[in-house]
């Protein structure tokens, strides 16, 4: 065999290695879906736990409003739970659209926390921390600014976590609230159904691990008093204090029916912004939980260790070999013996995929259809694509962040 041909062969086991492991997480979290819709909402047992909810917030003028007036009507008793907006050195009406909702409820528990340059802007985790301070709660709950979370969610969640003791974080979903707002949002809808929430689902069924998404979800507050809060460096922090929880021996359940609706990105320039943040601070998590792997306490994490490292690594790298060999094969500079196999396994794989995210769809009400199947499949040549230049830059953001030792700032994703 020659070079080409190793490096083909190479790269397309690794390909459809993780494609497997995929498909396995879809069939799991179908499953589980079957397993979830067949059971009753949990109830809470026993007296209603104080929950601090907070909201870290910086220049969400457009959305913060109808965020914490989405807050304030959850079906939880208003004095069992206090809301704490962190309004982090934003520069817009923030600060008066807050004032007023305060002035509008005067007996709710809604705290407004505004920061300078001094004290904030320096990121959500920062602004988490800021915010944890002036909290009461004994269960720690995170919305982000641009969230209007079901009625019932928090209750879902509560229910959930005091449950459990095993459980040290409890997970809700999130649903794309502008999806016909472009084609961008329809992909973002499907993205979230099919690889965010059942890619979750299926980690739960087979591992009893889930990772944190950033907002929804709950936490004990006596986990973030032993952590010591969020890590300032880390820009998703949402996954690396999942990695920190894990090592405390706790688990994290995802729990479906506990729904809220975000707005997403609309356009490309929005989109390509917020994912290289995420690339990059999953990229932070994996080199810093990477000794991990060799620690023996940190067996029942390694998968997560492992998928995480294969997806921004591994993956990446086998795309773009695979990809370069057959354009350089097509165009004749170089000869690979198997192009015609690995041609069939692509399209093979596109199949797979395109299958397997239909079928995610059947989970949800209004999304099975044939304009969907369309987006399923031009969303593989062109929104997947651009995944790889996506995990690329916040790989070499990472890298350049690294030696230049720039501090974390906000990443202001724009709301619309």
């Amino acid at each position: 065999m020659t070079i080409p041909d190793v490096l083909m062969v190479i790269a397309v086991i690794c390909i459809w290695s993780l494609l497997l492991v995929n498909v396995a997480l879809i069939i799991a979290g179908y499953l589980y879906y079957i397993q979830t819709e067949a059971e009753e909402l949990p109830e809470i047992k026993g007296g209603y736990p104080f929950v601090s909810i907070m909201v870290p917030a910086h220049n969400e003028g457009k959305v913060i409003g109808r965020t914490v007036e989405s807050l304030l009507a959850l079906d939880y008793p208003h004095d069992r739970y206090e809301i704490i907006v962190i309004n982090d050195n934003s520069a817009d009406n923030s600060a008066g659209l807050l004032e007023a909702i305060q002035q509008k409820y005067p007996e709710r528990n809604l705290l407004v926390i505004n920061t300078d340059a001094v004290t904030g802007g320096k990121g959500k985790s920062n602004a988490l921390n800021i915010g944890f301070t002036r909290s009461k709660g004994e269960l720690i709950a995170i919305y982000d600014a641009d969230n209007t979370p079901e009625r019932p969610a928090l209750r879902i969640l509560v229910a959930e976590i005091t449950a459990d003791p095993r459980l040290g974080a409890v997970i809700g979903k999130f649903r794309t609230r502008n999806r016909d707002a472009s084609l961008m949002t329809r992909f973002i809808n499907i993205e979230t159904l099919s690889f965010q929430w059942m890619a979750q689902a299926g980690r739960w069924k087979l591992f009893k691990l889930c990772t944190i998404p950033g907002t929804n979800y709950i936490m004990r507050r006596s986990i973030v008093e032993e952590v010591g809060g969020w890590d300032v460096k880390a820009l998703a922090e949402d996954t690396e204090i999942s990695f920190r929880i894990y090592r405390m021996g706790y688990r994290i359940k995802f729990q479906p029916k506990a729904v809220t609706w975000e707005q997403e990105p609309q356009t490309v320039k929005v989109w390509f912004r917020q994912r290289t943040r995420w690339a990059k601070g999953n990229v932070y998590v994996i080199v810093k939980n990477l000794p991990l792997l060799l620690d023996r306490k940190a067996a029942k994490i390694r998968f997560d260790i492992l998928y995480y490292l294969s997806i921004y690594f591994l993956l990446l790298l086998s795309l773009l070999t695979s990809d370069a060999l057959l354009v350089l094969h097509a165009m004749g500079y170089v000869h690979t013996t198997i192009a015609g196999l690995s041609s069939f396994l692509w399209l093979l794989a596109i199949l797979l995929f395109v299958v397997g995210v239909f079928i995610t769809l059947t989970t949800e009400k209004g999304e099975m259809s044939f304009s969907n199947l369309g987006i399923i499949m031009l969303m593989y040549v062109s929104y997947c694509q651009l995944w790889m230049v996506v995990a690329a830059n916040g790989m070499f953001n990472y890298i350049k962040d690294t030696i230049f030792k720039r501090e974390a700032k906000w990443y202001k994703t724009e709301r619309f």
